[in-house]
């Protein structure tokens, strides 16, 4: 059974309800919304830890923090990746679903991180929150088979992502310079604009796997979409 009225009988009554053409994109187009629409979102995302962090930290305690900046991830999601999701009604199903696996996403992280710490807790966090996300995924639209593959798109991708902003602030700390930005900003400056570029592979990374995951568990929605739209033209 389907969470959200996702699977793809229902989805398909309520494209036949709406009458009029549902967009079925390719793998590459849902890759491209993805990244996107993921990339905004992560920088809006890794903003307050870029510019009030250790505040946030201070007052909130680091799960407060990373709280926040969850909430701003939810928050704003719906906006930019609703159309994720095949067929009409996709922004409140999606905040309703992406709510649910972000949370768990950063919750799996959380424990890796704060448990473990390091690189170690970096990947153990990110295989227990991507692990959860995909399958929530995939129970949501009724494709428990899709849900490996979804789960390793997603961990792969994000895992890239996530380290390789990592890398960047890691060569900023060790040169305490941004080459490209010259002397143009303070040191603090080039440290926000280092976490933000931080966000952007983050966002790009796990992005993809979010594209490709949502393509993967609605393969039978476009199937039976891409049916009713050969039946609505002959």
């Amino acid at each position: 059974m389907s969470w959200f009225q996702l699977d793809s009988d229902s989805v398909v009554e309520r494209a036949r309800a709406a009458a009029r053409p549902v967009e079925v994109p390719s793998l590459g187009a849902s890759l491209r919304r993805g990244i996107v629409g993921f990339t905004l979102l992560s920088v809006a995302g890794f903003t307050p830890w870029a510019v009030a962090g250790r505040w946030l930290s201070r007052h909130l305690g680091e799960a407060g923090f990373y709280c926040v900046c969850a909430v701003v991830f939810i928050g704003l999601s719906g906006l930019l990746l609703h159309r994720l999701i095949l067929g009409p009604g996709s922004l409140g199903r999606f905040y309703k679903l992406f709510g649910l696996a972000f949370s768990a996403n950063a919750v799996g992280w959380m424990a890796g991180w704060m448990s473990l710490w390091g690189n170690t807790g970096s990947l153990v966090g990110l295989l227990a929150g991507t692990t959860a996300m995909g399958w929530i995924l995939a129970l949501a639209f009724d494709a428990k088979r899709a849900a490996p593959a979804a789960i390793a798109a997603l961990f792969v991708l994000n895992t890239a992502g996530y380290f390789a902003g990592g890398w960047i602030e890691g060569a900023f700390l060790a040169t305490n310079h941004l080459p490209l930005l010259g002397d143009s900003l303070s040191k603090a400056g080039q440290f926000v604009v280092v976490k933000l570029i931080w966000g952007l592979c983050y966002g790009a990374g796990f992005g993809a796997g979010l594209g490709i995951a949502f393509h993967l568990c609605q393969s039978q929605t476009r199937a039976k979409l891409l049916e009713l739209e050969r039946e609505q033209t002959s």
